[in-house]
């Protein structure tokens, strides 16, 4: 996926069709001079709906979307006739989309599986017609309902990435080499900070024709959970990744400090988080040998495991693919 045509928030105006009006009509035939009312009922207006699409990944064909104007539903007529509804506007997007109201930041309506649709922004309903207000002593009522106006909105559409394992870690921690090396993904890799601005997805090749998908996202830094570097950008997208694999370097200059800063980020950012399963992965390990693992080893409290891994060499590549498999599958 080109870096630049990842897409994974847009802002759009909304409004949703008006419901049509009922009909004031009566029934005038050559025999029956006064049949009584026969408006029918206006059409509902159309509304804005949201539809998953597993085959979508990113946002990037809303950009040139940004007003969402549903049709009005049609007038009642006469012969009790129903105006029609107004048209739908369906908007397909990637699993794992939120749709929220901009003013309030609540969400509205979540896609999490392919088909999946949900009704964000209501049509307003149609106007009743004359022939529904119709009783033994008021046979011939004059009026009829007006349609209830649509609904206009200014929305976010927010895409927060499906993927079963992510990578957290510092700018530079080895997730994008990792990913590279582990799956078939083919994500930008240099010797720079944020070289990962947008997120890289792969599928793991397991044992027995299984697999599972991993997430190489913008890495934290200090600061990340009140909107510094790519800040909520990043975290938002952990929120649905059932297990985090914390990298950390072996050329850290205080393996567990890092850690911690990782884990208050997310902290911070959403408490929920912290309840994921986790496990912590020391990346180039090829540059330490038994005595500096052993080191390494010390920093941390002594239940806390540790898996040693280098991408370069791929040591323990293997492993740490068994043990993963095994935290997407223990029971919560």
């Amino acid at each position: 996926m080109q870096q630049d045509n990842f897409i994974d928030y847009i802002r759009i105006f909304c409004k949703s069709g008006k419901g049509g009006a009922g009909s004031v009509h009566f029934l005038r035939e050559k025999y029956r001079p006064n049949g009584g009312p026969d408006g029918g009922n206006g059409g509902r207006g159309g509304h804005i709906i949201l539809k998953g699409n597993k085959n979508l990944w990113t946002l990037l064909h809303l950009r040139y979307h940004k007003n969402l104007i549903a049709q009005d539903g049609k007038n009642g007529a006469k012969n009790n006739m129903s105006g029609a509804y107004g048209k739908d506007i369906i908007i397909e997007v990637p699993l794992g989309t939120v749709g929220k109201d901009e003013e309030t930041g609540q969400i509205e309506v979540e896609i999490l599986e392919h088909g999946q649709e949900a009704i964000w922004v209501t049509g307003g309903r149609g106007g009743l017609g004359n022939a529904n207000f119709a009783t033994p002593t008021n046979q011939a009522p004059d009026y009829a309902q007006p349609g209830e106006p649509g609904i206009e909105a200014t929305k976010i559409v927010e895409l927060k990435i499906l993927a079963d394992v992510g990578l957290v870690g510092f700018p530079n921690a080895g997730k994008s080499t990792l990913l590279s090396v582990i799956s078939a993904a083919k994500p930008k890799i240099a010797d720079y900070a944020f070289t990962t601005i947008t997120p890289n997805l792969g599928m793991i090749e397991y044992k027995d024709g299984r697999s599972f998908c991993m997430a190489d996202l913008p890495g934290i830094i200090e600061g990340a959970a009140e909107g510094k570097g790519l800040g909520h950008r990043f975290l938002r997208h952990i929120e649905r990744n059932p297990v985090l694999l914390f990298l950390i370097p072996a050329d850290s200059k205080n393996h567990y400090e890092e850690y911690q800063i990782l884990f208050n980020e997310l902290k911070k950012y959403n408490e929920e988080l912290i309840d994921k399963k986790m496990m912590i992965a020391i990346s180039k390990s090829d540059m330490l040998d038994d005595e500096l693992k052993h080191e390494i080893k010390n920093e941390f409290p002594s239940d806390m495991p540790l898996h040693f891994f280098s991408s370069i060499t791929q040591t323990n590549i293997h492993s740490l693919k068994d043990k993963l498999w095994q935290l997407l599958n223990e029971p919560v």
